[in-house]
């Protein structure tokens, strides 16, 4: 079953800046895809159409076969919320919060009771190999620590597909390879994963690569 779908999808910004150019891709339920290109190839541009944080100029994106552009904001939030899990370079961590409750706030939104969401928000830390870090506060834990809770936190809400930009990206190789470890895994357990990557070497590991270059595939 495919689970995103773009098809002849193009992005043209203001100014006439053309981001993507008629991109045609499936990526089938439990795959592990990363996508490639040097900066300004349109790799963002096409992750944000995946994940509905921005709509193509032209063509289509569907997710589970469900065509986007007939979806209200107020629907393709909830879209976000249920299916689709962000992780970005930036960990994007509450500082004042534990490992834990930066977890379980992603249910909040979700009308998930607080003792669910401590429950699952443990669950998702211990996937990741933190179970021993619960409590700590994001400025206790290394880069790579901060990183996977961040994967926890795109992971509590068991969404279809997880979408990685650049996750390793402020990270030592060492670091790095830890949250490689951690997605081929999430692969191998089901769960759809899309990561962008300068790492080539990471990619090339990947059972499948997308290459970008100038909004194109190669």
């Amino acid at each position: 079953m495919s689970v995103i779908e773009l098809e002849r999808a193009s992005k043209t910004y203001p100014g006439g800046l053309q981001a993507l150019r008629d991109v045609t891709l499936t990526i089938g339920q439990g795959e592990l895809v990363a996508i490639c290109g040097p900066s300004g190839s349109g790799k963002s541009t096409m992750l944000h159409l995946m994940g509905t944080l921005d709509r193509p100029s032209e063509g289509r994106v569907r997710l589970l076969g469900h065509d986007m552009a007939t979806l209200s904001d107020r629907r393709l939030s909830a879209v976000r919320a249920h299916w689709i899990g962000f992780v970005f370079q930036q960990f994007f961590l509450t500082p004042h919060l534990t490992a834990v409750d930066n977890v379980a706030t992603r249910l909040l939104y979700l009308g998930v009771p607080a003792r669910r969401r401590a429950a699952a928000a443990r669950e998702a830390l211990e996937r990741v190999g933190l179970g021993n870090r619960l409590t700590h506060r994001p400025h206790e834990l290394s880069g790579g620590e901060r990183q996977r809770v961040a994967i926890a936190r795109a992971l509590v809400a068991r969404p279809v597909v997880l979408l990685a930009d650049e996750p390793t990206g402020n990270l030592d190789t060492a670091a790095g390879a830890g949250i490689f470890d951690i997605l081929w895994k999430l692969h191998e357990e089901g769960t759809t994963v899309v990561v962008i990557t300068h790492n080539t070497d990471l990619a090339e590991a990947v059972p499948r690569r997308v290459d970008l270059l100038d909004g194109r595939l190669q």
